[in-house]
């Protein structure tokens, strides 16, 4: 896959690994902003992720980040999207149209060391639902939108960065 100057670079994954930290040394390197998708959410919506889930719910909270993924309207950014914004058909349209899609994938038990507690981090779930469910869920979901897949496996902020720019071909 070869990176188009000019596109957008969106970061999809779970949370905990690693899409801001990532984004935005991502973005200095190449001399793109750096846009974090869940601040834009806050900023719009005047609340923080977790009380617009919890005065919103899930699929409401869902529908505001649709909106909000769905009509950002960037050029030469590196977005770093929520866990959940692939629940959002349209804004993932929008940024195949628009970016390189680059799903940072990490294995479970790896995920689970690092996301002691997905509800004060502010991942969303459904009730009843554990860590392990949403991964199932969620990563078939990003390997069918991802232009580019890097295992994080065994990697450090560096090497997943390299691996980042070796895939794309720009650097």
């Amino acid at each position: 896959m070869e990176w188009k100057k000019g596109n957008n670079i969106v970061l999809i994954g779970m949370p905990g690994v690693g899409k801001s930290t990532i984004g935005v040394i991502l973005a200095k390197i190449i001399g793109y902003r750096f846009v974090d998708a869940d601040i834009v959410i806050q900023e719009q919506e005047g609340r923080l992720l977790k009380d617009i889930i919890e005065q919103e719910g899930v699929d409401g909270f869902i529908r505001i980040e649709n909106r909000v993924n769905r009509n950002l309207n960037i050029r030469n950014a590196v977005i770093a999207t929520g866990g959940s914004a692939v629940y959002g058909t349209g804004a993932m349209e929008n940024y195949k149209e628009t970016a390189t899609i680059v799903y940072l994938k990490l294995d479970y038990d790896t995920l689970n060391g690092r996301l002691s507690d997905i509800k004060g981090r502010g991942v969303v779930s459904k009730d009843g639902q554990t860590l392990k469910d949403i991964y199932d869920e969620r990563t078939v979901m990003y390997e069918k939108y991802a232009d580019i897949v890097v295992d994080e496996k065994d990697m450090n902020v560096e090497d997943t960065i390299e691996k980042i720019l070796y895939k794309m071909e720009c650097c």
